[in-house]
Order: C-alpha cells, then sequence, then structure tokens
C-alpha cells in the first residue's frame, strides 16, 4: 500500500490530542471557517465542493456538492442543514468516533455548510444510544460560541449560524434522510414519498440538506487545501479523498482506519487488520454495512471505491466491513442480518413489513433443518417482489444478504434441505401404521 497522509483521523493520531477547542485551534481548526466569511462566496464554496469529487459517505454516495446545488436560489424563508448522526448500520462505527475524538472538525463543517447553502441553523441528529457523543457534542458547540465561532455576527460579518443536538429514540430507518426528517419534527420516523425532495420540501417543508457526519467533517480541510488536492486523492473524478473503513468481524485487528479509495480489501483486512484471527481462511465478507451484498474471498483485491465494488456486485456503502471466517454458516449470516432487518422495518410498505416476516420464517425453517425444496424458489420470488418496490431504499437493503448467500453459497441452503428431507423420511418410515377394524 502506497504511502498518504490522514485527513478525517490525523488529530486523533496525536495522543496528546483531546478533541478540546483549545486543541482543534491549535491543529488549524476554524481557519477554514474564517477564510469563507472573509470573503468568499457561497456558490463559490458549492462550486469548491462539486470540484473536490467529495460523495455523501453515509451509504448512498451521492456527489455533495450538486446535492447542495439542487437547493432553490433566492429562497426567502429559512433553510436548514441536517447532520445525519444515526448511524444504526450493523458493522460501522466511524461516526461515532468522528464525533467523540474531534467533535470541532464536525461542527466546522457544518458551519461552512451552513454558509454555503444559506442556513442559518443546523441539526445533528444523533443516534438515541449515542449518549455520551451527544454530551460531547452539546459541551463543543457551547465551546464554540463561546469563543465566537457560532451565534449571531460571526467574526464580524453579520453571518448567524446556530447548531443544536437531537437525539434520536434509535430506529435504524431514522438513518433514511426524510425518516430522519419526520422523526426531527416530533412524527413518527416513517420515509416520506419523494417527490417532493428535501432539497425543497425538507425540515418544516424548507429546503435542507441532509449530510453523514463523514461527509461534513471533510469541508474544512477541502476548503483549506482546494478542490484539486483532495480531486487528486483516490481514484478521480468519481471516488476521491480517503474514506474512514469500519473493519470487524474475524479479524485480528478491528477497528476504524482511513484509507485512500483506491486501497484494496487486502489492504484493510490482512495488512492493517493483521489477517484471520485464527487459522482459518477467510470465507466472506461484508464490504459496506449489512445492507450490501456479501462478496467472497476472490474479491479480496478490489479497490473500495464506489465503482469498482459496484462492479464487483455490491456497494461501499456506508464503510462497514465484516469479516468471516471458513466454518461460518452463511445460512445463519443471512437469518441474523434479516431478523434484524424484519425488527426495524417501519411497516409503512407492504412488501417490507410482510416480506421480511416471511423471509425470517423461511430461513429460521431452513436453519432448523425443517425446509423444503421449493423454499428457495419461493426466497427468489420474495426478494423480487421487495426490491425496487417500496417508498425508501430499505426494501433493497433488506434483501441483499439472502440474495448473495444464494448467488454464492446455494448450496449450503441446498445441504440443509436435504437433511430435512432425510429427517422427514425417517421419521415417517418410523409411525406406525393405524389398522383399521
Amino acid at each position: 500500500m502506497k504511502p498518504f497522509e490522514k485527513i478525517l483521523t490525523k488529530n486523533m493520531s496525536n495522543p496528546a490530542y483531546t478533541g478540546s477547542l483549545q486543541d482543534y485551534e491549535a491543529a488549524g481548526g476554524y481557519q477554514a471557517f474564517k477564510k469563507v466569511l472573509a470573503g468568499v462566496p457561497q456558490n463559490d464554496i458549492v462550486e469548491m465542493v462539486k470540484k473536490s469529487g467529495l460523495r455523501g459517505r453515509g451509504g448512498a454516495g451521492f456527489p455533495t456538492g450538486v446535492k447542495w446545488s439542487f437547493l432553490p436560489k433566492g429562497h426567502p424563508g429559512p433553510k436548514y442543514l441536517c447532520c445525519n448522526a444515526d448511524e444504526s448500520e450493523p458493522g460501522t462505527f466511524k461516526d461515532r468516533q468522528l464525533m467523540e475524538r474531534d467533535p470541532h472538525q464536525v461542527l466546522e463543517g457544518m458551519a461552512i455548510t451552513c454558509y454555503a447553502i444559506g442556513a442559518e441553523t443546523g441539526y445533528i441528529y444523533i443516534r438515541g444510544e449515542f449518549r455520551f457523543g451527544a454530551k460531547v457534542l452539546e459541551k463543543a458547540i457551547e465551546e464554540a460560541k463561546q469563543a465566537g465561532h457560532l451565534g449571531s455576527n460571526i467574526y464580524g460579518s453579520g453571518v448567524t449560524i446556530n447548531l443544536y443536538v437531537h437525539a434520536g429514540a434509535g430506529a435504524y430507518i431514522c438513518g433514511e434522510e426524510t425518516a430522519l426528517l419526520e422523526s426531527l419534527e416530533g412524527k413518527r420516523g416513517k420515509p416520506r414519498v419523494k417527490p417532493p425532495f428535501p432539497a425543497t420540501h425538507g425540515l418544516y417543508q424548507k429546503p435542507t440538506v441532509v449530510n453523514n457526519v463523514e461527509t461534513l467533517a471533510n469541508i474544512p480541510h477541502i476548503v483549506n487545501h482546494g478542490p484539486e488536492w483532495f480531486a487528486s486523492i483516490g481514484v478521480p473524478p468519481k471516488s476521491t479523498g480517503t474514506r474512514v473503513f469500519c473493519l470487524s468481524g474475524h479479524v485480528k485487528n478491528p477497528g476504524n482506519y482511513e484509507l485512500p479509495v483506491d486501497a484494496t480489501f487486502r489492504d484493510l483486512i490482512m495488512d492493517l487488520g493483521g489477517g484471520m484471527r485464527s487459522d482459518k481462511p477467510m470465507k466472506s465478507f461484508i464490504p459496506g454495512g449489512a445492507s450490501a451484498p456479501f462478496l467472497t474471498p476472490d474479491h479480496i483485491d478490489v479497490q473500495m471505491d464506489f465503482e469498482s465494488v459496484a462492479m464487483a456486485g455490491s456497494m461501499s456503502g456506508s464503510g462497514g466491513v465484516t469479516v468471516m471466517e471458513e466454518g461460518t454458516s452463511m445460512v445463519w449470516a443471512a437469518l441474523r442480518l434479516m431478523e434484524f432487518f424484519y425488527h426495524e422495518s417501519c411497516g409503512k410498505c407492504t412488501p417490507c413489513r410482510e416480506g421480511s416476516s416471511w423471509i425470517v420464517q423461511i430461513l429460521q425453517r431452513i436453519q432448523n433443518k425443517q425446509g423444503r425444496p421449493s423454499d428457495l424458489d419461493t426466497l427468489t420470488e420474495i426478494c423480487s417482489n421487495i426490491g425496487g418496490r417500496t417508498v425508501c431504499a430499505f426494501g433493497d437493503a433488506e434483501i441483499a444478504p439472502v440474495q448473495s448467500t444464494l448467488k454464492y453459497w446455494r448450496d449450503e441452503y441446498e445441504t440443509l434441505i436435504a437433511e430435512a428431507e432425510v429427517i422427514r423420511a425417517t421419521r415417517k418410515e418410523r409411525e406406525i401404521p393405524v389398522l383399521s377394524l
């Protein structure tokens, strides 16, 4: 792996760094915000982010600058920025580290974004279980206010920006941006039908940008070093910069690792992660959180940029890489994830609400060696009736574990079903015939 300089986790690499305002300012913090308020036009910042090639780090990977440009120009009323900190995707824990260890980096990114889109108010919608992270952010916001980085007439520029922390109630679906907005408004967290999109009808039906924590944390660095610098990292022009990948599962050194997006899964798993935790070889890995289809050891040399992972048949998603060793039942793995998705379905769409229940029941039956030969065709049909037929992308996410394990490890399903057939045949032979009188 070629040498590179860390961006988002650089400060954390210093053992003496505490994440306080004093430490952040000593490391050059808030210089980017001062730079833009000194006279950089708002649209120039939007164009700067477009040129950088920064894409959303929350899962969808949509170009960030393009998303900002969708907001209507000259809107007379308020606009809003929402930081999506509802990190509920299984196998993903990068945003938590960014918020807890270097909160001002996130706040500065939000402040610059608010200025760029013309918003005076920004909300951090944080996962309900992240109580410590919420306290860290609230303290950091207060520090920034006291130092004049937030509030009214910032740096004498006449600009007003206020940020607030709002904790959710632990619902996975609120990671979907429109469900997040519904929850933030005090409603039940269910996705909205689109169009209209948040860019025109977002929070309180006003123009709104929703960006992930890691996405926003990149903004100060792009302003400080220029879009060309950021665009030169990774795989220009479509997959640029670094990403914080979350490595977990059957590896020796799990954790968060920042890498250029052109690094390979081998670089992450075998080099930084130390390889498999035991002598067993790798059997599979999930490249981008539970919503991403499984991949095999044959894909270990695939680059981790958006396009390369998509060509391999999966997606980069949230950057959560979960590794499984030989001996892991892929039917069991698919079942565990489906049980999670079934539990977290908001119930708004019939295909998702009913289909997830049916899939769980069938997988449980197969796993318990009670499956039937027709079950595999039924699973395939149910998945096809869910994918692309729900209001949000939750339906596509929940069928990914089933479809990918059927694709690569169908023989494991067939073996369990064959064993069930033998058990049924044996029981039938042992039945005592009832004599009719």
